[in-house]
């Protein structure tokens, strides 16, 4: 039986192109990036050129760039280590209802260490107004985070409006851009924000690499303590054969934008087509204009997303309820939670998402299979 996976969100299978890339920091140039030596200095050319690389594809500079384990500790060292260098500016911050559990437990953290949080609501769409952060500042509001692309539904944020707006306050501005990377350009210095968190795995690289952007002026606190690496914000040896396949994931992702986009996009249309076609009875969660080309949330009114998956997973489809960070919960989404009252959507929603390797054969395939589950389970 062809499997077929659609699940990229959650995470995505590494280009072979990556594995090339990195082969060698395994076995010829494996040096620690401190050392000195021959040994050290191979491995040190291969950290510095990705940092170049990277720094410059997102409009930052060199010493901008922070090499971490992969998103969720990209977010939590600019969240947390932010609020905790600077507290003596304020303890308000603010973040919206709809981010990644790796954002949302970070600001957890931060109130029982005392500071005020402030969560913003989204519509129906998934979407933040820039008014409504820019009317939750207080004069001792010290950081904004609003991510970039939601991991669920795929709307996408206003963050240059955002960035724009908080120009004339103190607050600094972070976004989770995990899964908008390698599928939107990105410019930090045109979207005004200070901190911006990607991982690897996401754009068909390894896994356990990820970086930070942080914006050099900005005082952080570490979140290990160890050697003086990463200029003392990240202490442990860097992961150069990850930091080299990010590098190379990158190259790949940025000369595929727009073919990527319009595979994607012509995805989702083979999917929706084909339920509507089949007369299906179905909802698509998130915005229509403003969206990742690659996500496509759908709920079916009255049915149960479990058997939904299971079924599904029988017939040889991966597809998810939501954020791979939450599998196996029974919990509703608090992504689609926040966007809807209506409980039944949450409880009947799945996410199908694209990239490496497939076909538009597999998606009328894996649209067809969906069909028939869906008519079975109504039955």
């Amino acid at each position: 039986m062809e499997r077929i996976y659609l699940d990229h969100a959650a995470t995505s299978p590494v280009h072979p192109e990556v594995v090339k890339a990195m082969m060698p920091y395994y076995e010829d140039q494996f040096g620690n990036p401190s050392s000195i030596h021959s040994f050290g200095r191979e491995a040190r050319r291969g950290l510095d050129e990705s940092r170049e690389y990277i720094a410059r594809k997102i409009g930052a500079s060199f010493e901008d760039i922070i090499f971490t384990s992969g998103g969720t500790e990209a977010d939590n060292l600019a969240i947390i280590g932010y609020a905790v260098a600077n507290q003596e500016k304020g303890k308000h911050l603010i973040t919206t209802k709809i981010e990644h559990h790796g954002v949302l437990h970070a600001f957890e953290h931060l109130e029982k260490l005392g500071f005020l949080v402030t969560y913003i609501d989204v519509d129906e769409s998934g979407r933040v107004t820039p008014s409504s952060i820019i009317n939750a500042l207080k004069e001792d509001t010290i950081l904004v985070s609003c991510m970039f692309g939601n991991n669920e539904v795929g709307t996408v944020q206003p963050i240059k409006e955002i960035g724009e707006l908080l120009k004339p306050h103190q607050a600094v501005f972070h976004t989770d851009a995990v899964q908008a990377f390698g599928l939107i350009p990105i410019d930090v210095r045109e979207l005004g924000v200070d901190f911006l968190a990607v991982s690897a795995h996401k754009i068909n690289g390894p896994k356990g690499i990820g970086f930070l952007y942080a914006n050099s002026k900005q005082r952080i606190s570490p979140l290990f303590f160890g050697g003086e690496q990463e200029r003392k914000r990240r202490a442990g040896t860097e992961n150069v054969a990850g930091v080299v396949g990010l590098k190379r994931a990158m190259e790949i992702a940025y000369d595929q934008l727009e073919e990527k986009r319009a595979m994607y996009e012509e995805f989702q249309r083979i999917l929706i087509h084909t339920f509507q076609d089949n007369k299906l009875d179905f909802q698509i969660n998130g915005h229509r204009e403003a969206y990742l080309p690659h996500i496509l949330n759908i709920s079916f009114p009255g049915m149960n997303v479990e058997s939904i998956l299971m079924n599904l997973d029988i017939e040889g489809i991966a597809v998810s309820s939501g954020s791979a960070c939450t599998a196996g919960s029974i919990d509703p989404s608090h992504v689609l939670t926040a966007m809807f009252d209506d409980k039944n959507r949450s409880h009947s929603a799945v996410r199908f998402s694209f990239g490496y390797g497939l076909t538009e054969e597999m998606i009328k395939k894996a649209a067809e299979k969906t069909v028939d589950v869906i008519r079975r389970l109504t039955k």
